[in-house]
């Protein structure tokens, strides 16, 4: 017979307190491999933002990329959030976040044109530099021109000018004609196909090995370099044989 009185089948008073508290040990450990989990994504998660977009830049809810090309019923093209004709300087400041810099040139051949150079700027991540040409009457930019602070010469004889301070403010309220838009990624012809589309037209320059690819209906044209930087100019499609023409002569 057993006695009822025997204590030694009884669990003692530590082992009592280490079975109470093993399913909180559990709970606990549960929640700090949940928590240790959540750090760990998130960390991931911002290192991916990072890489993708350099500088701590936020994903926009509207990207502007190179090839989201886009015409409105008056045929102006808008890209980057600029409308060709339409948008002006400081709106492209406003959305570059930039001020860039501005000259004015005259071409031995006499046509002046006034260019503001955006150097290494993102745009929805991705990095480039961006020439934006403004349209200035002949005779606005005569007058710029005149009233120029410095004037330098280039190479070939074209001729720049650093514009007075009151003319920088002015320009301000001119429309855009035309962008350059150069990558700083180096881009091949299979990831321009695939983004662009075939061109309906190429043309191989003559004294490089250059090859443009045309779009003359999305107004844009694509400087294939095997041997350097894409360069891309967007023109409204009417205005496109200011850029066919030279590449034809």
């Amino acid at each position: 017979m057993i006695d009822q009185h025997d204590n030694s089948q009884r669990p003692t008073d530590s082992q009592i307190s280490t079975q109470s508290t093993e399913p909180i040990r559990r709970q606990v450990k549960l929640v700090e491999r949940k928590i240790f989990l959540g750090i760990l994504t998130a960390t991931l998660i911002a290192l991916a933002a990072a890489i993708l977009l350099p500088g701590g830049r936020t994903v926009e809810e509207n990207p502007r990329l190179p090839w989201d090309l886009r015409l409105d019923s008056q045929g102006n093209l808008s890209v980057f959030g600029i409308v060709l004709g339409k948008s002006n300087l400081g709106e492209a400041r406003q959305s570059f976040q930039s001020q860039g810099k501005a000259s004015l040139f005259l071409t031995p051949e006499n046509r002046y044109m006034v260019e503001v150079y955006f150097q290494r700027i993102y745009i929805s991540g991705l990095k480039a530099d961006v020439v934006l040409n403004l349209e200035l009457t002949e005779k606005q930019a005569k007058e710029m021109f005149e009233r120029g602070e410095r004037i330098s010469k280039l190479g070939d004889d074209t001729r720049k000018v650093e514009l007075s301070s009151s003319d920088m403010e002015r320009l301000a309220q001119e429309k855009i004609a035309f962008i350059t838009y150069i990558p700083a990624a180096d881009l091949d012809e299979a990831l321009i196909a695939s983004r662009f589309g075939d061109p309906e037209q190429k043309i191989k320059e003559t004294e490089s090995p250059t090859t443009h690819w045309l779009y003359p209906a999305k107004g844009l044209d694509i400087a294939v370099n095997p041997e350097g930087k894409e360069v891309f100019q967007y023109i409204n499609p009417a205005n496109f044989d200011q850029v066919l023409k030279p590449l034809q002569n």
